[in-house]
């Protein structure tokens, strides 16, 4: 069945009226928030939104990546995006960053390697869901195993590039080979055919068990491991929806970036809430979303978002994000603090004296009584929805339509 016809029309206020010039009709389907914003909206505000599937694709023959940093995005101030995929078998070589490095695992698995700085190594096997973190001039690489991979990678600096790291290849392609000879204590004749440039992403063999292939250190293991399985970790569930948070409570080794993966069901939202030591950086992995933001001064601004999209909230703006599709809306939020926080307008509200509260909101004390008194991070917006999935608790057809992030994560 074809799409109604979608025109910058609002019913609320009777505002707006066709468009009958050049458009990309599909973009406003995408986006009927831009097209159509709620009469709530006010001001001019920054971009906060940009996709995946605008970004640049970088190609190489054991794989692809594209990036979306400031350059895409320039409201984001603190972090950037990269999502790349890997054949099975193929690596992201060697390397090192003066960003620290946080990734999701989207799909797939992976084989990952490291060294700290006191010459402890690490390796480890991760699957769809599991994460990694690698502090600022940790070296390490990643493998893809048998299923292939892609991956969402995070990193500290908002104008980072991928295209701009401290490879291994590139290093040894621009240093004397007499150089290189000596280092290694082996002849030149032994080097000939070093690479003459980066590999970046390039094919190799889908490698053994770790017991097979892991070597010997005389320094030992590292003593926190530099990844994260997320089937260990139990989430806080609530009437919506549930909520997962990593950070250096959970995951010590992540210094730098924190997270909070977040599943809310058809018909539910992520509270009204903010942010007050960072700026939230999110990324979708299923379903499609509002986000309604305040940033003071009467500002306010919706956006809609859909896999692959990446979002930003500006510090301590108030913001909403709400399931606006049929099926379960996964997202990451994630920002550059060790330790994830929030506040909560209804917890806030519920603290504050009900007589303060109902003076501010012109309602009668007996209302704001009424109000949410406990933590509520994912909520109902469509109480339908919320009657209707009672109702079918028990039906196993109904629960099995949908990807759940613990399916993502198991």
């Amino acid at each position: 069945m074809a799409d109604k016809r979608v025109e910058p029309q609002r019913e609320d206020d009777n505002g707006g009226w066709i468009d009958r010039g050049p458009r990309n009709y599909e973009r406003d389907l995408q986006n009927p928030d831009l097209l159509v914003p709620p009469i709530t909206d006010h001001g001019t505000v920054a971009n906060l939104r940009f996709s995946f599937s605008d970004a640049h694709m970088r190609i190489e023959e054991g794989g692809w990546t594209r990036e979306v940093t400031n350059r895409e995005l320039p409201a984001s101030h603190d972090l950037a995006g990269v999502d790349m995929c890997l054949k099975p078998g193929a690596y992201r070589e060697l390397h090192w960053h003066k960003e620290a490095e946080w990734a999701f695992m989207i799909a797939g698995n992976a084989r990952v390697t490291a060294l700290d700085e006191e010459g402890r190594s690490f390796i480890d096997d991760i699957n769809a869901g599991d994460l990694w973190n690698f502090e600022a001039g940790i070296p390490h690489s990643i493998q893809a195993l048998d299923q292939g991979c892609e991956f969402l990678l995070v990193f500290s600096e908002p104008d980072f590039s991928e295209n701009n790291t401290f490879l291994l290849t590139d290093w040894l392609a621009h240093t004397p080979k007499d150089v290189i000879a000596a280092n290694f204590k082996v002849g030149e004749d032994v080097l000939a055919n070093l690479p003459g440039k980066e590999k970046y992403i390039f094919n190799g063999e889908v490698p053994g068990p770790i017991s097979e292939v892991k070597k010997n250190n005389i320094n030992g293991d590292v003593p926190s491991p530099f990844t994260f399985h997320m089937n260990n970790l139990k989430p806080h569930e609530f009437e919506a929806g549930k909520v997962w948070i990593v950070d250096s409570k959970v995951f010590p080794v992540a210094q730098t970036i924190s997270a909070a993966i977040v599943e809310v069901e058809p018909g539910g939202m992520r509270e009204m809430h903010w942010h007050p030591k960072s700026e939230e950086w999110d990324y979708f992995v299923q379903g499609k979303a509002k986000v309604g933001v305040f940033n003071s001064a009467s500002l306010a601004r919706t956006f809609n978002y859909q896999a692959g999209d990446v979002g930003v909230i500006p510090i301590v703006a108030g913001h909403y994000i709400q399931n606006i599709g049929d099926e379960p809306l996964i997202f990451l939020e994630v920002f550059k603090n060790p330790v994830y926080s929030d506040e909560s307008l209804n917890k806030w509200l519920a603290t504050s004296p009900t007589q303060m509260v109902a003076n501010h909101l012109n309602v009668s004390p007996k209302t704001v009584e009424k109000f949410p008194q406990e933590e509520a991070a994912v909520v109902w917006y469509d109480q339908d929805r919320s009657k209707d999935k009672k109702s079918h608790k028990n039906n196993e057809q109904v629960e099995n339509l949908n990807l759940k992030a613990n399916q993502v994560f198991k």
